[in-house]
């Protein structure tokens, strides 16, 4: 992609995108230390204990709290279909994080073990179950598995569709990812 080339400036409003182990929240995090601006992890919002979804029209008024609160700028990391036209408009930039299946669900499956061995709490007292990873339903490995052309479908629609001034940004390996995050400018 050759961002290395020269420093990109891509605003201050960036949304991530990505799959299921796609890396969003590292991403995220590391362009939001970059610009200097807060990182607005959208999963840590939307889960409530014991794995409960905070209603969609709460969902959406404290992400539009949130941002309002942060006039100079934010990183929001999800995929999230209910916040799209919310934050779409107001992104300067999208980062969609397009990397091979092989990639993201090796990362997923080594994420999901790791977290249901060593029961690491995640957003408040939500924590990962390797019985849930492996013998239910509500698998995330097999929501990784089954919802990876929906998600890339979902996520092209609404670019095309939200009307938004973002540049769009599609990396398609770690390697484009690294150069990527290599290439940003401090000053945002």
């Amino acid at each position: 992609m050759g961002y290395t080339a020269e420093m990109l400036n891509i605003g201050r409003r960036v949304v991530v995108y990505g799959t299921t182990g796609s890396g969003k929240t590292t991403v995220a995090a590391r362009i939001a230390r970059c610009l200097g601006v807060p990182h607005v992890e959208l999963d840590a919002i939307f889960w409530l204990p014991d794995w409960t979804e905070k209603p969609r029209e709460e969902f959406r008024a404290e992400v539009s709290a949130l941002l309002k609160r942060y006039p100079e700028g934010w990183v929001c990391d999800g995929n999230y279909s209910a916040l799209r036209e919310l934050t779409l408009p107001q992104a300067d930039a999208v980062v969609w994080l397009r990397l091979p299946f092989r990639v993201t669900f090796w990362r997923l499956l080594k994420r999901t073990v790791s977290r249901g061995w060593t029961k690491e709490p995640l957003w408040g007292t939500n924590r990962e179950s390797l019985l849930q990873a492996f013998f239910s339903r509500d698998s995330l490995l097999l929501y990784a598995i089954t919802g990876q052309r929906r998600h890339r479908r979902g996520i092209s629609q609404s670019l095309k569709a939200v009307l938004h001034q973002a540049k769009v940004y599609e990396l398609r390996s770690a390697r484009e990812v690294e150069a990527f995050l290599a290439s940003l400018s401090p000053s945002g």
